[in-house]
């Protein structure tokens, strides 16, 4: 198969993700944090050294303020649930994910306010609206870092700069953009920061990042067992114990470390580039096939590219390329449905190819040479 889906989920992996899972699982498999033998200790040891390397990754000055979650979601639950109250004004841009706008429709349920700050037909973010919603200060800023639909990257270091003025933490969705794009957790003086570790970071499932600016103090969306001041019945109110409960995924972390160890060993300039050119490639192929619109971003952060074609439905195309080419290519509204009522492709949404740094040129050849053959016989619309 011609894997283009690595906005979901990068596949494959480095191959020493899956070394360090199998390591995790059948030589250690102890829980981290819950023993004083030598197997426990290394899982704990498994588990500080990859907070040490996702600080590293992100600028996080204190590896303590790195929590490991179950993914993003689970990240973004935390800050919004734990963090606004009803009264409170929240800030999201229009082309949030249902991460973000799920949680916060629930929340505006009990009375916190959410305004969405609008975006242009290409996905950018209306900097001056935000200057004026930004007075009186709201509670929260949240915003995407890139676009899961088209790439479209946000001015992050410029909205932080506002956020900072208007002393509003700043809440970054980096899904889609951490081990891709940099990300300076202290020179941007984010309030907080949610990304997956399946995607960008070539981490495997079941395993994300939060961070929380020290002098935040967010509730907990989880209490339990935390393998530290057991005596207590109350949560500790230290990090990252505070909101890590229950037993950690020691081969998901143990990925994540592997994962994110290769980014730095490869270089984000290289993995960044990569991307990039074969969505400048993907673009260029697209253009001179018939009948097809190309959702360009302003400005791309990563090598996702989305298109429709006049005539033929997104599903029915993602279909032709899985069944007659073996292609897996990602289509409909890929879970964020404000951002294509913002681009204009609600609500049948799109296809979405997305390339990884695996992804070599001959496949998008082959991508395109299989979308050139299914446009020239044009399949009708169901």
């Amino acid at each position: 198969m011609i894997y283009l889906d690595n906005a979901a989920t990068t596949h494959p992996k480095p191959p020493a993700v899956y070394e360090r899972v199998q390591h995790a699982l059948a030589k250690v498999g102890a829980s981290p944090g819950r023993g004083a033998y030598r197997l426990a200790r290394e899982a704990s040891s498994i588990v500080a050294r990859a907070r040490a390397t996702v600080a590293s990754l992100f600028n996080i000055r204190d590896p303590n303020q790195v929590v490991f979650t179950a993914n993003a979601t689970e990240s973004i639950n935390v800050v919004l649930k734990g963090w606004l109250r009803p009264g409170d004004r929240v800030l999201i841009s229009a082309m949030e994910h249902n991460a973000v706008l799920r949680p916060l429709r629930s929340l505006a349920r009990t009375g916190v306010q959410v305004e969405v700050v609008r975006c242009g037909t290409r996905g950018e973010l209306d900097l001056e609206q935000l200057r004026s919603l930004l007075h009186p200060p709201p509670r929260l800023v949240v915003l995407v870092h890139a676009s899961n639909v088209n790439g479209a990257l946000q001015p992050i270091a410029e909205v932080a700069r506002m956020c900072l003025e208007q002393h509003v933490p700043l809440f970054l969705d980096a899904a889609q953009t951490a081990g891709i794009q940099p990300i300076d957790v202290e020179a941007w003086q984010l309030g907080m920061l949610a990304c997956s570790g399946h995607k960008g970071l070539f981490g495997p499932p079941g395993v994300g990042v939060l961070y929380i600016r020290p002098d935040l103090d967010v509730a907990p969306l989880l209490e339990g067992g935390t393998g530290s001041r057991s005596e207590e019945e109350n949560q500790p109110d230290f990090r990252p114990d505070r909101y890590e409960c229950g037993t950690l995924n020691l081969p998901g972390i143990a990925g994540l470390a592997a994962g994110v160890e290769f980014i730095e060993k490869v270089g984000l300039d290289a993995i960044r580039n990569h991307e990039l050119e074969l969505a400048k490639r993907i673009e260029t192929g697209l253009e001179a096939l018939p009948g097809v619109r190309i959702l360009r971003p302003d400005e791309r952060g990563t090598g996702v590219v989305s298109f429709i074609v006049a005539d033929l439905h997104a599903g029915d195309l993602g279909h032709l390329l899985d069944a007659g080419f073996d292609i897996a290519v990602r289509t409909g509204l890929h879970c964020a449905p404000l951002a294509h009522k913002t681009l204009g492709t609600f609500p049948e949404g799109t296809v979405r190819v997305s390339p990884g740094f695996f992804t070599a040129t001959e496949d998008i050849e082959a991508f395109l040479d299989a979308l050139g053959a299914l446009l020239s016989r044009r399949h009708p619309r169901h």
